[in-house]
């Protein structure tokens, strides 16, 4: 509760930086050939002798992936994000093809105080590359590779208190620990068939891919993508996001999206550098609606099979409700926020989550960001294994400083602070409410 309310303040507290810089519309930037910096998509160039597509300059597609709506809608998987979202990326055109590459790259020093904290430096982000292609009867082929240098931190992860999920080794909980991403994150393709302007059919599937599930994954939200830490509330939200085969049919009407997924329920295994297979044993379904071009809600829902490799007899349902507000600021800022709500239910156990998170970024050199989170856990018991669940919670508060080096490059520097609250069964453990800290290094090159 504690945390909440530092993060409702600290999200405030933004929202009033924000607030006298904000403009109606943040103008196209007519420096970057083939790829917009905070413009909202509705100053996006149409072409109205292609029904159902919309080009750009250069003759780039403009619209969406799944639908005749800005292409700055789409977010991780299958999700969508405010039509006001910043759309970064470097693009080109090879043939019919239109790419778009993306890298970001983080080299952090992590500090965790405490009797259950640790400290060392790790290198974490992400590679993406997509290529997009528009058929002759308005239909849209996309294939999408996105890999992660995680593993190279070691199957130990690096420190977070109060995280808690899958395992190091095969037979050992990861706790106060976050897991590192598989090598491959996403290798997926979509096909979407146009109906009409403003109905379509889609088809996605990813081995790994992330099924219709939550919001978009926390490195991808604009609110928090910024900060080098996960959330602790990451297993109620969005840890289906590397998922070693999804199958996702959609339907999408206007500024509404209706999808349901097939998916391999078993979270990825300790060795990081493989690609897995198994059965398409659990479901999802989610429905999105975008009511105006700066908010996204959604409301999902999972039944999970066997999720865990160390309770292959236990499954899961997950219930997700979430809302994004993002606003331009100024020619190339922004203010995003997600509020977001999460059930797990399992064992006749019912474990929620509540995360609030916040970015402003008034000009291309600074981003300010926070969080807040509050869950219910059953994993924290010293020693391992499972106990009696306890009410946890944590908020963050960050920044970092970017500098461009050159076209469509930037090197930033950045450091967060966050505080842990720790119920009193399990203050001794943990010395009180620990801190921590982290600072980091960037590159991000189409960003």
């Amino acid at each position: 509760m504690r945390a909440c309310l530092l993060a409702t303040a600290a999200a405030a507290a933004l929202t009033l930086l924000a607030a006298p810089a904000m403009a109606q519309d943040a103008p196209m930037d007519p420096n970057m050939p083939g790829m917009d910096h905070g413009a909202p998509a509705s100053e996006a160039s149409m072409d109205p002798d292609m029904p159902g597509m919309d080009h750009g300059a250069h003759g780039m597609a403009t619209t969406g992936l799944f639908g005749a709506y800005p292409m700055t809608r789409d977010a991780s998987g299958t999700s969508w994000q405010p039509d006001a979202s910043v759309h970064g990326g470097i693009h080109s055109m090879l043939g019919d093809w239109m790419v778009m590459s993306h890298l970001t790259l983080n080299a952090v020093y992590d500090r965790q105080e405490g009797p259950r904290g640790d400290e060392r430096g790790f290198v974490s982000g992400m590679a993406m590359v997509s290529a997009r292609r528009e058929l002759a009867n308005s239909d849209t082929l996309n294939l999408r590779a996105m890999l992660s240098p995680d593993p190279l931190m070691g199957a130990e992860g690096y420190p977070l208190l109060l995280a808690a999920g899958e395992t190091a080794d095969g037979s050992t909980p990861l706790v106060d620990r976050q897991h590192p991403h598989d090598f491959f994150m996403e290798l997926s393709a979509s096909y979407t068939h146009r109906l009409s302007d403003s109905d379509s059919l889609f088809l996605y599937a990813g081995l790994p891919g992330e099924p219709a599930f939550g919001p978009p994954a926390f490195m991808h939200r604009l609110s928090i993508q910024d900060s080098p830490e996960a959330p602790i509330s990451h297993h109620w939200f969005d840890s289906t996001h590397i998922t070693f085969g999804v199958v996702t049919a959609g339907w999408v009407h206007d500024a509404w999206k209706l999808e349901v997924s097939r998916f391999r329920g078993r979270e990825p295994d300790e060795h990081r550098w493989d690609i897995e297979t198994g059965s398409l044993d659990s479901t999802s379904a989610r429905v999105s609606f975008n009511p105006t071009e700066r908010w996204a809600l959604q409301a999902s829902w999972a039944d999970v099979t066997s999720p865990e490799a160390l309770e292959p007899n236990v499954d899961e349902r997950r219930w997700s409700a979430s809302a994004i507000y993002t606003q331009p600021v100024g020619d190339h800022g922004w203010w995003s926020t997600t509020a977001g709500w999460s059930l797990k239910q399992k064992d006749h156990e019912d474990l929620t989550a509540f995360m609030l998170e916040s970015a402003y970024r008034p000009n291309g050199d600074w981003t300010l960001f926070a969080r807040g989170e509050a869950v219910q856990t059953d994993e924290l018991t010293p020693g391992g294994g499972h106990g009696p669940v306890r009410d946890v919670s944590k908020v963050s508060v960050g920044a970092v400083r970017d500098w461009r080096v050159r076209e469509g490059v930037t090197l930033g520097l950045g450091a967060l602070y966050s505080l842990n609250f720790i119920p009193a069964a399990l203050e001794p453990s943990y010395g009180g409410d620990p801190h921590g800290a982290m600072v980091f290094a960037r590159l991000k090159v189409g960003g």
